[in-house]
């Protein structure tokens, strides 16, 4: 994996880039990966390795490369290739027999095809000048935007890429019909002093190369592991009765999602049980004209026109169908739908009774504010009766009534009532 055999590891046996040691669990670091499984198994005795590599560039980009040194690379080393001119720096992302079957997917043989070879494993020079290549390619971007506005071309140039050497860039653009950039290649050239190659692609290897967050919340499909691309139609939408909203059914390319395909041979194979929507159901009453489907509950809808005694919608399962549709090619014709009826089992909810009252929100208010006001009442009886001027009050209002039995007794009467019981 890309954690195992990563080329810029430290020697904390920690790479430099995501810093995880191997437990990020995206299956390497590498954009667009194959998962070798063939890697840890060995070859039978008198075959060689097969001497073609797999090598990525910037944004997913790959190529094939043969391998005439005797050197043998591993997934994530860095190499230095042969280009047109000069040369370019890769990462290794396939080797072994696996490359074969890459090779045949996208239908590249090594008899019929040169190949370009690999020079050598790069060096901490060629990394250098990488690096400060691949610093020019923000603002070089920006700076061809500029010009092509000004030559009024309806082009957009969406990525850079220069070689490792610096002596090429290629520029990706996407436009709606073809474009004369003859003289853009002259002012780019004159402007950046390297050699211009300029590529068109589609909307969705722009917003494959490009990258981002899909609606789902993942990164997108055509970023991490979608290779080919397949042409998606709004039927595709309509066998999985999704509603044709192009602002959700499009992605961020403009183009309808790729994941529309993903499902839809399960659905078409589901489909297979139902019979055709322009099969009517002959009845007594009339004919009856099929309205929508539940495919996960195999129910289907039926309406019954207002002119022949209906008017109205009748719900049947996917075996009532097939009974109804039996009994007409037979030459036979029911009286009307209401025997065929799918009636849905209810569900039975669960009674109880609200006895304490706990599902009343406010339920504690009343509580919490009479026990407050209690308590705040007592504690100001309690201030009011220990402060001197209410003792003073006390002390009047019981000589004015000429009774000293609601009088309290003062402290040092308690002493000499004490007192006077140990004498006694």
């Amino acid at each position: 994996m890309g954690c195992a055999s990563c080329a810029n590891k430290n020697s904390g046996s920690t790479p430099k880039g995501c810093k995880n040691n191997g437990t990020c669990a995206t299956g390497g670091c590498d954009k667009l990966e194959v998962f070798d499984w063939l890697s840890n198994m060995d070859l039978p005795e008198g075959i060689g390795h097969f001497d073609v590599l797999e090598i990525r560039f910037k944004n997913g980009r790959k190529s094939f490369y043969r391998n005439l040194t005797k050197v043998y690379f591993q997934a994530g080393d860095t190499v230095a290739v042969m280009a047109s001119p000069g040369y370019d720096v890769g990462v290794v992302t396939l080797t072994g027999e696996l490359v074969k079957v890459q090779m045949s997917r996208k239908k590249i043989t090594a008899k019929n095809h040169e190949l370009p070879q690999i020079i050598r494993l790069a060096t901490h020079e060629d990394l250098d000048k990488w690096k400060k290549a691949r610093a020019r390619e923000y603002e070089s971007m920006h700076e061809a935007r500029k010009m092509a506005i000004q030559l009024k071309l309806e082009m957009k140039i969406s990525d850079v890429e220069f070689q490792a050497d610096n002596t090429k860039a290629i520029f990706y653009y996407t436009a709606s019909g073809r474009v004369d950039f003859r003289e853009l290649i002259k002012v780019m050239a004159d402007k950046f002093r390297i050699r211009i190659e300029m590529r068109q692609i589609g909307a969705r290897q722009e917003s494959g190369r490009l990258g981002g967050i899909g609606s789902c919340g993942r990164e997108l499909c055509c970023a991490t592991w979608l290779t080919d691309f397949r042409s998606v139609s709004t039927s595709s939408a309509r066998y999985q009765q999704l509603s044709l909203n192009p602002q959700k059914l499009a992605g961020q390319c403009g183009k309808l999602k790729c994941c529309l395909n993903y499902e839809l041979d399960m659905y078409l194979e589901a489909y297979k049980d139902f019979p055709s929507a322009n099969t009517k159901l002959e009845t007594k009453e009339g004919a009856a004209v099929h309205q929508k489907t539940d495919l996960f509950k195999k129910q289907m809808w039926y309406w019954l026109s207002e002119d022949r005694g209906g008017g109205k919608l009748v719900q049947l399962h996917l075996d009532r169908v097939k009974e109804i549709i039996a009994l007409n090619k037979s030459g036979k014709k029911p009286q009307n739908l209401d025997k065929f009826i799918h009636f849905e089992p209810e569900i039975m909810e669960p009674q109880y009774e609200n006895v304490v009252g706990q599902d009343e929100l406010t339920r504690f208010d009343g509580k919490f504010n009479k026990s407050k006001g209690k308590k705040r009442g007592n504690k100001n009886k309690r201030r009011k009766s220990n402060s001197p001027n209410s003792n003073k009050k006390n002390l009047i209002t019981s000589k004015r009534k000429g009774t000293n039995s609601n009088q309290k007794s003062s402290p040092e009467q308690k002493t000499n009532a004490k007192r006077q019981k140990k004498n006694k």
